[in-house]
């Protein structure tokens, strides 16, 4: 079952990236956002609804999926569909992969979990790979602003999600169903992006064209409905940094997609990039247990 699980969510989140590039354009960023997780809700709502699957939360509860709303479903895709302006999108899930060294402190800040030695070595390989994968990049901008500002939004956007990962996991702990805390979190974080798109005075209206309704029905479908349960079912299962694993894959994929839609051209720098952040989040992994396997209760 987890690696089903593992395969639907680097399959899915590995083509995201392109359908975020396909929306890149007249329409501003909140808006599709809000738009995609709208929909997104909708689905999920009336699924739960019809199964009797919504389950009934506290208060304190619903705070909390008001917090995982806005890190998961809100403010992380406003850094990421904003990066997109300025550096690949492939490029992008790539710093996203780091979501596993995220994983690894954030569990140490909230819950105690001491990382290993090994997180160590892998955050250097994590760092230093992200250094060499924009090095010529940078070298020839001259060291653009946009282009650090690209690469600031993806890293934000990635430790956002991470954050989520931490409330999924309270969730969890707490004997609370994944899909209802998730359908709870994204209606308020749809509600939070459609608020800051009214703010801004953005108009709502998406961009009816073939490319842009089909990212928009894949991203909030595909890429919301069912690679989030997945993911976050994941996490309940055997833990928030052995899910992120998924993320060491989905890179590769989306890169392959970018290559051809995008143009990207591998470099020797890039390929270097790639392979040390890779492989730092391999680090992270190097132990005798099997990945795929629940872990047994104590």
């Amino acid at each position: 079952m987890n690696a089903l699980l593992y395969g639907l969510v680097v399959i899915i989140w590995g083509t995201t990236w392109i359908a975020i590039y396909l929306q890149q354009g007249p329409v501003a960023a909140p808006v599709s956002i809000f738009w995609r997780f709208a929909v997104a809700t909708a689905t999920i709502m009336l699924v739960l609804l019809a199964l009797r699957r919504l389950r009934k939360i506290h208060l304190r509860d619903h705070l909390f999926c008001l917090l995982q709303g806005c890190c998961v479903f809100c403010f992380n895709f406003w850094c990421f569909y904003t990066a997109a302006s300025y550096i690949n999108t492939g490029l992008e899930s790539v710093i996203f992969s780091m979501a596993v060294l995220y994983n690894a402190l954030n569990s140490y800040l909230f819950f105690g979990q001491r990382p290993p030695a090994r997180f160590y070595l892998a955050a250097a390989m994590g760092l230093l790979g992200i250094i060499t994968l924009f090095w010529s990049d940078l070298i020839a901008s001259g060291w653009n602003a946009g282009l650090l500002f690209g690469i600031a939004l993806s890293a934000l956007g990635t430790y956002g999600f991470s954050l989520g990962n931490m409330i999924s996991l309270r969730h969890q702990r707490n004997g609370l169903e994944t899909m209802t805390t998730n359908a709870w979190a994204m209606l308020y974080g749809t509600l939070v992006m459609g608020a800051i798109a009214l703010i801004r005075g953005d108009s709502f209206a998406p961009e009816w064209t073939l490319s842009y309704m089909g990212a928009l029905l894949y991203l909030a479908l595909f890429g919301s409905v069912i690679a989030f349960g997945a993911y976050f079912t994941l996490v309940g299962r055997i833990g928030a940094g052995k899910a992120a694993y998924s993320t060491l894959l989905f890179p590769l994929v989306a890169l392959s997609f970018s290559t051809v839609y995008e143009g990207y051209i591998w470099h020797a720098n890039a390929i270097a990039g790639l392979l040390l952040i890779l492989t730092g989040n391999l680090v992270m992994f190097a132990k005798s247990e099997t990945w795929f396997r629940r872990p047994r209760l104590a």
